[in-house]
């Protein structure tokens, strides 16, 4: 099944192979995409992805950015420099679909303001990661008032029309990993008292007021999906307090918004994500969501990514880690050619920026 086509709102995909989205903290200081960047997807779509998903983009000047040479979307500048990227990968066959990421009160680096807001003034779990450049403990964040959801929901709107006019196939909207949508989802990260903090369904009400304006602007002949995870950059092992009960309300939500996918991302797709015996998130996306399930959880493996297909639990995989290692894992796994071990250290030390070295098969070809 991995080498089966599939049609992903109108666009036609060769294989069920997706690049995930990676913090790779390689732009211009003012957000811009650069050569190096457009080299870096470029080799992702000649390796036989049929999409790729962008590391998160911020969406505005004031509060989303979340690393210092993080890319941005947020000005037509911005978006004019992110054109030579898609064409690039548009000239391979493959689709490329960006993902618009508002840090919230987990940023730990923004050229705009030194303050961070988030649904309650509640610091994340955790530290900074250092190989994003960040150190020590994560500053408390600002508590959002009226104008800061009247903004952001504008902002990603914006964002995804300038994605969209850039010649994006679609945009991910960035609701996973304890950044500002999901910190809204997360229970000891939101403590308002108002409509948007309590319940599942009042801790759900930005995510769908930000899906539902997004797909009123650029909805028709645009992919539009989500990511959305359990676990944290900060607070990795952290489950839904509701478990796969809380799921069903989440996905089930999600499933009657008009989006075109969900994007599952679990430290092991093929495993229970909500206790023994119980479904893998991608499972529990498909059943309650009803949509199309991109699952992301080390699956570079041929048989464990095969295995969530087959079961019906998910119609694509994104690769992560497996495609920073491999970037033709694709064409590998259809040569049968040994995949490489991905090499934390000499990938993403010291710091996560695109290295050389990961560039060199590009340019000797």
């Amino acid at each position: 099944m991995l080498f089966d086509s599939y049609h992903l709102d109108s666009k036609h995909l060769n294989n069920r192979y997706v690049v995930a989205p990676m913090t790779r903290i390689s732009a211009e200081a003012d957000g811009r995409a650069n050569d190096r960047m457009k080299k870096y997807y470029q080799r992702f779509a000649k390796g036989g992805f049929a999409a790729i998903i962008t590391e998160g983009i911020y969406p505005d000047t004031t509060f989303s950015q979340g690393y210092n040479n993080q890319p941005g979307i947020a000005t037509d500048i911005q978006a004019d420099a992110w054109k030579p990227v898609v064409n690039a990968v548009h000239e391979e066959g493959s689709i490329i679909i960006a993902q618009l990421m508002h840090a919230g009160g987990q940023s730990q680096g923004n050229a705009y303001t030194d303050e961070t807001i988030a649904p309650s003034a509640i610091p994340p779990k955790g530290e900074q990661l250092g190989f994003y450049g960040g150190s020590g403990a994560f500053q408390t964040p600002r508590a959002m008032d009226d104008q800061d959801f009247l903004e952001v929901k504008k902002d990603f709107v914006a964002a995804a029309r300038r994605a969209k006019e850039a010649g994006f196939d679609g945009v991910e909207i960035h609701g996973a990993n304890g950044y500002l949508l999901d910190q809204f989802l997360t229970d000891y990260l939101n403590k308002r008292e108002d409509e948007y903090g309590g319940s599942v369904e009042n801790r759900l009400r930005f995510v769908l007021e930000v899906v539902d304006e997004i797909l009123a602007e650029v909805g028709e002949d645009f992919i539009i999906g989500i990511r959305i995870s359990q676990g944290k950059v900060a607070d990795q092992t952290h489950k839904w307090a509701g478990g796969e009960k809380e799921a069903e309300q989440i996905f089930g939500a999600l499933g009657k918004t008009g989006l075109d996918y969900i994007h599952v991302t679990d430290g092991d797709a093929t495993a229970p994500s909500f206790g023994e015996g119980s479904k893998t998130l991608a499972g529990a996306a498909k059943t309650y969501g009803g949509i199309t399930v991109i699952a992301n959880g080390q699956l570079q493996e041929q048989e464990r990514a095969e295995s969530l297909l087959d079961s019906g639990q998910a119609d694509l995989v994104s690769i992560g880690t497996g495609a920073l290692a491999n970037p033709d894992l694709p064409n590998k796994v259809r040569d049968n050619v040994e995949l490489n071990a991905f090499d934390f250290e000499k990938i993403l030390l010291p710091q996560a920026e695109v290295k050389d070295h990961e560039l060199d098969v590009l340019i000797k070809e």
